[in-house]
């Protein structure tokens, strides 16, 4: 029980470090590209509560994965429409990665070299943990093509005439996917893994992409 709550102390302090990030890397990239809408809205910052989403920051303490609040974009004022919107909706995961990219080696640092010191040493260990892990399965769950999820606006970015369809599409697929993210939690607690058809999914691509992570820091260390 104790190191469950250690372990959910830990996803929090991860969270105020990526979700931030992650947000501020969309807001950085569309002000670069000519838009202040970002600004206007008060997104343009690395302050965490500017950008939590209550539903999506349970289901990333519980699940591991979930979302923020969308930074407000206004592609009309962008230099070049199609390529910075583009780049804007990819800015999160690119954050994600470099964020993971960094803690990694604090991981093997923090195991090789850290001493035990009580309950300090477990929250040390675990925040850099998820900050590795939570950041690579943001970079996974966020490329899903569904609303409000990044991958949906680089979908976005090349849909010139949105149909009915479209607009279905956008508005019930998120339920699609917070009823699997429900589905993947109740299976974790009933110890039932096998059953989180989602968690499994991000699991297997997280370790795909975390490959060149490792090997890069594994020369050095």
């Amino acid at each position: 029980m104790v190191i469950r709550i250690l372990q959910y102390i830990s996803v929090f302090l991860a969270l105020l470090v990526i979700l931030p990030i992650h947000e501020f890397a969309h807001a950085f990239v569309a002000v670069k590209s000519g838009d202040v809408t970002p600004k206007l809205y008060g997104r343009y910052t690395l302050n965490p509560i500017a950008h939590f989403d209550p539903i999506g920051l349970i289901c990333l303490i519980f699940a591991h994965f979930g979302w923020a609040k969308p930074v407000p974009v206004n592609p009309n004022n962008f230099k070049h429409r199609t390529l910075d919107s583009f780049l804007v909706a990819i800015a999160g995961v690119f954050a994600n990665y470099v964020i993971a990219f960094i803690a990694y080696p604090l991981l093997i640092l923090d195991i090789r070299y850290v001493p035990d010191f009580y309950y300090f040493t477990d929250v040390l260990y675990y925040t850099l943990y998820f900050l590795f892990y939570i950041s690579l399965s943001l970079a996974v769950f966020n490329l899903l093509p569904i609303y409000p999820l990044d991958g949906f606006r680089v979908v976005d970015t090349f849909v010139k005439r949105p149909n009915r369809a479209y607009y279905v599409y956008k508005k019930y697929a998120q339920y699609l996917l917070f009823a699997l993210i429900v589905w993947g939690v109740v299976a974790d607690y009933a110890e039932l893994p096998q059953f989180d058809y989602l968690g499994i999914a991000i699991s297997y691509l997280v370790d795909k992409i975390s490959i060149p992570i490792t090997a890069f820091w594994g020369l050095i260390f």
